[in-house]
Protein backbone atom coordinates (compact mmCIF):
# COMPACT_ATOMS: atom_id res chain seq x y z
CA UNK A 1 0.00 0.00 0.00
CA UNK A 2 1.43 3.52 -0.77
CA UNK A 3 -0.25 7.21 0.20
CA UNK A 4 -2.29 7.22 -2.93
CA UNK A 5 -3.80 3.96 -2.43
CA UNK A 6 -4.70 4.61 1.50
CA UNK A 7 -6.03 7.89 0.28
CA UNK A 8 -8.38 5.86 -2.10
CA UNK A 9 -9.40 3.31 0.18
CA UNK A 10 -10.67 5.75 2.62
CA UNK A 11 -12.60 7.48 0.22
CA UNK A 12 -13.95 4.42 -1.08
CA UNK A 13 -15.02 3.49 2.85
CA UNK A 14 -15.81 7.00 3.82
CA UNK A 15 -16.34 9.55 1.07
CA UNK A 16 -19.02 11.89 2.59
CA UNK A 17 -17.08 11.71 5.67
CA UNK A 18 -13.67 12.88 4.29
CA UNK A 19 -13.84 16.49 3.97
CA UNK A 20 -10.07 16.67 2.13
CA UNK A 21 -6.66 14.86 1.60
CA UNK A 22 -3.45 16.13 1.14
CA UNK A 23 -0.75 14.18 0.37
CA UNK A 24 2.33 15.41 1.70
CA UNK A 25 4.67 12.65 0.27
CA UNK A 26 5.05 9.39 -0.38
CA UNK A 27 4.66 8.06 3.34
CA UNK A 28 2.76 10.67 4.14
CA UNK A 29 -0.66 11.70 4.09
CA UNK A 30 -2.99 14.21 5.92
CA UNK A 31 -7.07 12.98 5.57
CA UNK A 32 -9.38 15.68 7.30
CA UNK A 33 -12.52 13.74 8.50
CA UNK A 34 -16.13 14.56 9.69
CA UNK A 35 -15.58 14.54 14.07
CA UNK A 36 -18.58 11.86 14.11
CA UNK A 37 -16.41 9.82 11.94
CA UNK A 38 -13.49 9.17 14.12
CA UNK A 39 -14.70 5.72 15.54
CA UNK A 40 -15.40 4.12 12.61
CA UNK A 41 -12.18 5.59 10.29
CA UNK A 42 -9.91 4.45 13.20
CA UNK A 43 -11.54 1.27 13.13
CA UNK A 44 -11.26 0.89 9.89
CA UNK A 45 -7.66 1.58 9.73
CA UNK A 46 -6.47 -0.61 12.49
CA UNK A 47 -8.83 -3.59 12.03
CA UNK A 48 -9.08 -3.31 7.98
CA UNK A 49 -6.14 -1.89 6.72
CA UNK A 50 -3.59 -2.75 9.44
CA UNK A 51 -2.38 0.63 10.93
CA UNK A 52 -1.57 1.17 14.89
CA UNK A 53 -2.55 4.11 16.76
CA UNK A 54 0.84 5.96 17.12
CA UNK A 55 -0.35 9.55 19.10
CA UNK A 56 -2.50 12.41 18.61
CA UNK A 57 -1.77 16.15 19.13
CA UNK A 58 -4.02 18.88 19.38
CA UNK A 59 -3.99 22.66 18.72
CA UNK A 60 -6.36 26.14 19.27
CA UNK A 61 -6.60 27.58 15.72
CA UNK A 62 -9.10 30.21 14.40
CA UNK A 63 -10.89 26.93 12.84
CA UNK A 64 -11.27 25.80 16.00
CA UNK A 65 -10.04 22.76 18.55
CA UNK A 66 -7.88 20.61 16.03
CA UNK A 67 -7.13 17.36 16.42
CA UNK A 68 -4.10 15.26 14.95
CA UNK A 69 -4.94 11.06 14.74
CA UNK A 70 -1.44 9.39 13.73
CA UNK A 71 -1.35 5.82 12.67
CA UNK A 72 1.12 4.20 11.33
CA UNK A 73 1.94 1.37 8.56
CA UNK A 74 4.75 0.22 10.28
CA UNK A 75 6.06 -2.25 7.65
CA UNK A 76 6.78 0.18 4.70
CA UNK A 77 6.65 2.94 6.57
CA UNK A 78 3.79 5.14 6.10
CA UNK A 79 2.17 7.96 8.52
CA UNK A 80 -1.63 8.93 7.96
CA UNK A 81 -2.69 11.76 10.26
CA UNK A 82 -6.49 11.39 10.34
CA UNK A 83 -7.40 15.37 11.05
CA UNK A 84 -10.66 16.74 12.60
CA UNK A 85 -11.91 20.28 13.37
CA UNK A 86 -14.01 20.11 16.48
CA UNK A 87 -16.58 23.12 17.18
CA UNK A 88 -14.86 26.57 19.02
CA UNK A 89 -17.72 26.49 21.75
CA UNK A 90 -18.17 22.84 22.90
CA UNK A 91 -15.27 21.10 21.72
CA UNK A 92 -16.23 17.19 22.15
CA UNK A 93 -15.07 13.78 20.50
CA UNK A 94 -15.18 10.38 20.89
CA UNK A 95 -12.55 9.47 22.92
CA UNK A 96 -10.68 6.20 21.27
CA UNK A 97 -9.57 4.90 24.51
CA UNK A 98 -11.62 2.21 24.67
CA UNK A 99 -10.18 1.13 21.17
CA UNK A 100 -6.84 2.28 21.89
CA UNK A 101 -5.76 2.04 25.81
CA UNK A 102 -2.49 3.99 24.16
CA UNK A 103 -4.60 7.27 23.62
CA UNK A 104 -5.92 7.37 27.54
CA UNK A 105 -3.39 9.77 28.70
CA UNK A 106 -3.07 11.95 25.57
CA UNK A 107 -7.04 12.35 25.43
CA UNK A 108 -6.72 13.62 29.50
CA UNK A 109 -3.72 16.05 28.22
CA UNK A 110 -5.67 17.84 26.12
CA UNK A 111 -8.92 17.65 27.88
CA UNK A 112 -6.75 19.47 31.15
CA UNK A 113 -5.00 21.72 28.47
CA UNK A 114 -7.53 22.63 25.71
CA UNK A 115 -11.33 21.79 27.71
CA UNK A 116 -11.76 19.16 24.60
CA UNK A 117 -14.14 16.90 26.18
CA UNK A 118 -13.64 13.03 25.18
CA UNK A 119 -16.99 11.20 24.92
CA UNK A 120 -17.00 8.29 26.70
CA UNK A 121 -13.64 7.74 27.73
CA UNK A 122 -13.18 6.00 30.42
CA UNK A 123 -11.48 8.22 33.27
CA UNK A 124 -11.40 12.34 32.60
CA UNK A 125 -9.57 12.58 35.71
CA UNK A 126 -6.63 15.59 35.72
CA UNK A 127 -3.72 13.83 35.03
CA UNK A 128 -1.08 17.16 35.55
CA UNK A 129 -3.18 20.04 36.37
CA UNK A 130 -4.03 19.13 40.01
CA UNK A 131 -2.86 22.28 41.76
CA UNK A 132 -1.38 23.88 38.85
CA UNK A 133 -4.21 26.14 37.47
CA UNK A 134 -7.76 26.49 38.72
CA UNK A 135 -10.61 24.26 37.66
CA UNK A 136 -11.94 25.07 34.24
CA UNK A 137 -8.74 27.16 33.25
CA UNK A 138 -7.45 25.40 29.86
CA UNK A 139 -3.84 27.15 29.68
CA UNK A 140 -3.42 26.36 25.43
CA UNK A 141 -6.52 28.00 24.58
CA UNK A 142 -5.84 30.84 23.10
CA UNK A 143 -8.07 34.43 22.48
CA UNK A 144 -8.40 35.41 18.47
CA UNK A 145 -9.35 38.81 17.65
Amino acid sequence: MNTDLAIEKLKENFGSDIISTEKKSEKRAIITINPDAILKVAEYLYKTAGFRFIIASALHTKKGFEIHYHFSLDAIGLVLNIHVILDKENPEIESLSNMFNASNWIEREMHELFGINFLNHPNQEKLISDGNWAEGVYPYRKEFK
